[in-house]
């Protein structure tokens, strides 16, 4: 009997891992990074879970695991944890009409002009196999480039260029995740600017210093130097100066949007205020869009006290106007650039509807266009690694901004 008890443990854990991806908890509290994690790595990873279970069931039937009853319960179970796990496939598979559709719905029919049998070159299949190889030998990689005067560990930055000589490419500006408290450049949308890099642009990954030991708008500010340094020397690297578009995930998200909608504000630019810091198009992942819980997003009520002794360094009942200063939603205006905002519906760590209200707000004031897709089953960081659901969303994401790159140049072309 013991196999078959063991048996049925390991298939309520392996059940857990699969029903979690569906169901991940929402509420804030000692459960929901355990939830957050196990769903993340099942919904991006589902047929990686699927094998690991399948190996485990077969390991312990031929150890007699089928020989007393807790063995047939935990097949049983076994069973309900694989359809729940097969079925997140085709969900993650239809984040390619899902981002389609966003972008036809913001760009217009036409977007895509380029004839179909070159809009998508053929993946390595391998990336969806081994999703943590994390390289491609037609981008290289130039790692540790200081950009201010003296800098820090953190204040450097990686270049990714294709290996193949260019020109005049256009330019990413990548700002990584971690609650302005970790992270680094070297760990987040790899996928992205290796797919980019591969294809003709070129991709800057940038750290800035953290909290607690520096307080917001630090963090921005460092950033804001890296646009300094890419306008100076990106052209050394083969990228074009005059386009440069931004991303970044959750924190990243936050602070990409920060960028995009704070150009050339001096509060910001102490010391370099001549240096134009207007960025062509945002991609936010995931991104906090709001430090003051304005519309009850924050249910919890973790974000706020984080925010007050981590981050901003101050209470929010004695400088508001500061909390508001260093949210998004509150420095939407209409010459705002094109937005493509992507957010996962299963998201555990920042809720979805602080996306869908920054796209409303987006939409109802700008000028450009707001592309926004909400991913089914999704979870935070679903883009860190190689997944089917990265697969399109990379793609679509380097449809958006090939389509802004070359709105960029037709306006280029009527100015000269």
């Amino acid at each position: 009997m013991f196999w078959s008890w063991l048996f049925l443990f390991v298939t309520l854990v392996g059940a857990w891992f699969s029903f979690n991806a569906w169901l991940p908890t929402r509420a804030r509290g000692i459960f929901s990074a355990p939830s957050f994690f196990a769903g993340w790595l099942t919904g991006e990873l589902a047929t990686h879970h699927f094998a690991w279970q399948l190996g485990a069931t077969v390991f312990f039937v031929a150890m007699g695991a089928l020989d007393g009853w807790p063995g047939w319960v935990g097949l049983g179970i076994t069973v309900a944890s694989w359809l729940a796990l097969l079925a997140l496939v085709p969900v993650a598979a239809r984040s390619e009409g899902i981002v389609e559709r966003a972008l036809v719905d913001a760009l217009g029919s036409g977007y895509d002009a380029r004839p179909a049998d070159v809009r998508e070159a053929e993946e390595p299949r391998h990336r969806l196999t081994v999703p943590f190889l994390l390289r491609d030998p037609g981008v290289r990689v130039t790692r540790d480039i200081p950009y201010v005067q003296g800098a820090s560990r953190r204040q450097m930055l990686d270049v990714y260029a294709p290996r193949e000589s260019v020109r005049d490419a256009p330019v990413l500006l990548q700002v990584h995740g971690g609650g302005w408290v970790i992270g680094n450049k070297r760990e987040q949308a790899l996928p992205l600017m290796l797919h980019l890099a591969a294809r003709g642009w070129v991709c800057v990954a940038a750290n800035y210093r953290l909290s607690p030991r520096v307080a917001f708008p630090e963090h921005l500010i460092d950033l804001k130097r890296a646009i300094a340094w890419i306008r100076r020397h990106i052209a050394a690297h083969g990228g074009d100066p005059a386009f440069l578009a931004v991303t970044g995930g959750s924190a990243g998200g936050h602070l990409s949007s920060m960028i995009a909608l704070t150009a050339n504000d001096p509060a910001y630019q102490t010391g370099f205020e001549h240096v134009d810091t207007r960025v062509d198009a945002a991609v936010p992942f995931y991104g906090v869009y709001d430090f003051t819980n304005r519309f009850d997003q924050d249910r919890g009520g973790a974000m706020l006290p984080f925010l007050e002794r981590t981050v901003m360094k101050r209470r929010f009942a004695d400088d508001s106007e500061a909390f508001h200063r260093a949210s998004p939603m509150s420095r939407i205006h209409p010459d705002a650039p094109p937005f493509f905002v992507l957010h996962g519906t299963h998201d555990s760590l920042v809720p979805v509807t602080e996306a869908r209200e920054f796209v409303r707000l987006l939409r109802a004031t700008s000028k450009q266009p707001v592309a926004y897709a909400e991913l089914p089953t999704a979870q935070h960081a679903f883009e860190v690694f190689h997944s089917l659901r990265t697969r399109h969303v990379v793609r679509g994401v380097r449809r958006f901004l090939e389509h802004v790159r070359a709105q960029h140049l037709e306006e280029k072309g009527r100015a000269g």
